[in-house]
C-alpha cells in the first residue's frame, strides 16, 4: 500500500476514514494564505480540520465563535495567540485550545507558519471549514497566493453566516520582531 495515496472523498463519505499524505486535501487561497481542508464537516462528523500555511504578520481579526471550540497545533513556525486578555507566544509543537464565546486571534511571528486547526461542537455541525471554502478560491497549488486586498466587510458578513462574529481588528503589523 502506498503511503502517498490521497483519497478524494465527498462529504457524504462520513463512514470512511480520511487519511492524507503530506499535501493532501482540498486547497484554497484564503485571505492571503493557503488553507487545506483535511476533514470537511457534515451531519455525521463532530469536527472539521483545516491546515494553514500563513506568512509573517498574518492574523485574523479578533473574533468569537458562537458554537465551535477551536484547537490549534503549530506544526512549523512561531505564533502569538490572544485569548481574552492574555497573550502567549509559542513555537512548533505547541497546542492552543480556544473555547467558544471567548474573543481570540493569533498572529504569525516567524517568516511562515504551518498550523492545524480543529473545530468541534457538541451542539451544532461545525461550519468553520465551510467559511474557509466560501471565502477562499480553490487551487491546485500548495503555495501561498500573492497578497491581494481583503474586504473586511465581506469577511465579517461571511463569518457571521457561519457563527463567527468579528469583534475587533486584526493584530497590528509586526515591527522589529525577531524569532530565535
Amino acid at each position: 500500500m502506498s503511503s502517498q495515496h490521497i483519497p478524494t472523498l465527498s462529504t457524504s463519505d462520513h463512514n470512511t476514514a480520511l487519511m492524507y499524505a503530506n499535501g493532501g486535501g482540498s486547497h484554497f487561497h484564503f485571505l492571503n494564505h493557503l488553507a487545506t481542508v483535511k476533514v470537511p464537516s457534515d451531519s455525521a462528523r463532530s469536527m472539521s480540520v483545516v491546515e494553514f500555511l500563513a506568512p509573517k504578520g498574518f492574523g485574523p481579526p479578533l473574533h468569537v465563535h458562537r458554537d465551535e471550540d477551536e484547537l490549534f497545533v503549530i506544526v512549523e513556525g512561531d505564533l502569538a495567540f490572544v485569548a481574552g486578555d492574555e497573550r502567549f507566544e509559542f513555537g512548533a509543537g505547541a497546542v492552543a485550545y480556544l473555547p467558544r464565546s471567548q474573543p481570540h486571534t493569533f498572529q504569525v511571528l516567524s517568516d511562515t507558519a504551518r498550523l492545524i486547526n480543529v473545530t468541534a461542537s457538541n451542539t451544532v455541525i461545525p461550519q468553520f471549514d465551510k467559511m474557509v471554502t466560501d471565502l477562499g478560491l480553490p487551487t491546485e497549488s500548495h503555495a501561498m497566493p500573492d497578497p491581494s486586498p481583503i474586504d473586511p466587510g465581506v469577511v465579517a458578513e461571511v463569518c457571521a453566516q457561519y457563527g463567527i462574529d468579528i469583534v475587533g481588528p486584526p493584530p497590528a503589523p509586526l515591527t522589529g520582531h525577531s524569532t530565535n
